[in-house]
């Protein structure tokens, strides 16, 4: 078992842009990351297998609902430091942070949202604690980029409500104890409704046979005939808007998420490349290799500084859908291409679980897909600079 050895890099000195509370909880989640999830990953990963014993360390670093106020459990963390543990967690894994980030935006943002203060009461403190862990079911087998085609569906049977359909692609389905899904009515609109494993009629089967993501448990929810008590329909706002408004959360923690990929990339490939001597003298002294690591360097900081920006706009309430979309499209982008270099800096190394390299790229395969794909985000981008749509 190999020693985690990683320095971040901040060739900018972001550091001072910082508070002393962010320093703090970011540094938490560093060395939580090295103390327990390093460790254990590469094993995970090879043998597919979600590590559920980091649950309980995930919940003590409050990676769970950061933002949430401390009387429902969270932390009460401003939106720098989510994002933030976000780049710590996802330093160590794709995968993990993907758990840890469902649970916030996906799980508890809309139930914090768009639920009542019963709902809240009864669900975020545990969801907070990993007590109980969340899923979140928009993707349908027919419908992703689109997910306004859904078909699953609730029907009002008077006392209840009969939810039929099924979703796929979920991580943490697997053993999720709870599920915030989205249906439509039967006037057509959206609803989101909260769904409790052991209800009758719903199921969570395995999707195995992944080549990304093999820390992170993935499934589908089906739904056959599922009673859905009246109380478990979040109230507080429906239509596409607001699954979308869960994504908007989830987007801007994988923009994080995905420097701190990269910067494991390239910590590994610097170091590996100042240890490796060829024709009598490290690889870092040739010009080629330092072209690598340099273009790799300028890459992480240029992300660094739009995303703190982000996250500044992001705690002023002023952080619009189609910026947060350009920062996840241009940060998993830049992080996949920056584990492609660094895996050929490692040369036949970087292929073998000894380095993280190359799990970091398959798992980056499907962070560039998932939350919208990286054309749709380009797509988000265009209709917001010029106003005109190209969905339709």
């Amino acid at each position: 078992m190999s020693q985690d050895l990683f320095q971040a890099p901040d060739y900018y000195q972001l550091d001072q842009l910082l508070t002393e509370e962010h320093l703090l909880v970011r540094d938490a989640a560093r060395e939580w990351v090295k103390r327990d999830v390093s460790p254990i990953i590469e094993e995970a990963a090879q043998k597919a297998e979600f590590p559920k014993s980091i649950i309980n360390g995930l919940a003590e670093i409050g990676a769970f609902g950061p933002y949430i106020p401390e009387a429902y459990g969270g932390a009460g963390l401003d939106q720098m430091s989510y994002g933030l543990i976000m780049q710590e967690i996802e330093r160590g894994d794709s995968g993990v942070r993907s758990t840890a980030s469902v649970q916030s935006s996906l799980v508890m943002y809309p139930i914090y949202h768009y639920g009542n203060e019963e709902q809240r009461k009864k669900y975020l403190p545990k969801l907070a604690s990993g007590e109980f862990m969340g899923c979140f079911g928009l993707t349908e087998p027919d419908y992703g980029s689109n997910p306004g085609g859904m078909v699953t569906n609730i029907k009002d049977m008077g006392d209840y409500y009969l939810l039929n359909g099924a979703k796929m692609w979920i991580s943490n389905a697997p053993f999720a104890d709870i599920a915030v899904v989205w249906a439509k009515n039967e006037e057509g609109r959206i609803k989101g409704l909260i769904v409790e494993r052991g209800m009758e009629g719903f199921s969570t089967p395995e999707t195995h046979n992944k080549w990304s993501l093999r820390a992170s448990a993935t499934g589908e929810l089906i739904f056959d005939n599922v009673k859905i008590p009246k109380e478990n329909i979040l109230p507080n706002k429906d239509g596409l808007s607001a699954p979308l408004g869960c994504l908007d959360s989830a987007r801007y923690g994988i923009a994080w998420g995905a420097i701190g990929a990269a910067m494991d990339c390239y910590d590994t490939a610097l170091r590996y490349a100042k240890e490796r001597v060829q024709f009598d003298k490290p690889i870092a002294s040739y010009q080629l290799q330092q072209k690598k690591l340099a273009e790799m360097v300028t890459e992480i900081t240029k992300a660094q500084l739009l995303t703190w920006r982000l996250g500044t706009l992001k705690n002023e309430g002023k952080a619009t859908s189609a910026q947060i979309s350009m920062a996840k499209r241009n940060n998993v982008d830049m992080a996949l291409k920056i584990a492609r270099e660094a895996r050929q800096v490692l040369g036949a190394m970087g292929i073998t679980g000894e380095y993280s390299i190359m799990r970091h790229m398959m798992n980056l395969e499907s962070v560039i897909t998932y939350e919208g794909t990286h054309d749709i985000h380009l797509l988000i981008t265009g209709l917001d600079i010029t106003g005109i749509s190209a969905f339709k």
